[in-house]
């Protein structure tokens, strides 16, 4: 299996470093991204999951930590709407050009506004999707901000 996705080349782009973590996906965990926390022994809060949302019917991509639920409300303030809902599966896959369970906030194939849960900010690197199953990256939290042209906000309910 190839490393290399849209992800880690614009990260590459960008001259940001980032460590690769290879673990083995299970399509049947209840919770992927605590799933891979768990095969790479991190603890769930240091993984973010990337989720694809639409706010008042546009694309928008919140970075939150695994063991974490998105707050709809508060997404939508930060994206300045008035309404969030999550983004269907084939949606979500279309706008980022990754399948779902490897979707990662970077690289997408559609630029969306990305927010990342305040949260980032307690560890000196945080794991996320690489842009495919299986594969997370750990990377300095200000380095994923600005690879995502992110924002940091409180995003979990």
């Amino acid at each position: 299996m190839s490393h290399t996705t849209q992800g880690t080349l614009l990260l590459d782009r960008l001259g940001i470093a980032y460590e690769l973590h290879p673990y083995d996906y299970d399509p049947d965990a209840p919770r992927v991204g605590l799933q891979a926390a768990e095969a790479l022994g991190v603890e769930p809060g240091q993984a973010f999951k990337t989720l694809m949302l639409e706010v008042d019917g546009k694309p928008v991509c919140a970075v939150i930590p695994t063991d974490q639920e998105a707050s709809l409300k508060k997404v939508a303030a930060i994206f300045s709407g008035k309404s969030a809902q999550m983004m269907r599966a084939p949606d979500a896959e279309r706008v980022t050009g990754y399948k779902v369970g490897g979707i990662g906030p970077f690289g997408q194939k559609r630029k969306v506004p990305t927010a990342f849960d305040e949260t980032v900010e307690l560890y000196d690197r945080i794991y996320i999707n690489a842009g495919q199953r299986g594969l997370l990256l750990s990377l300095a939290p200000a380095d994923a901000v600005r690879a995502a042209e992110g924002k940091v906000a409180d995003l979990c309910g």
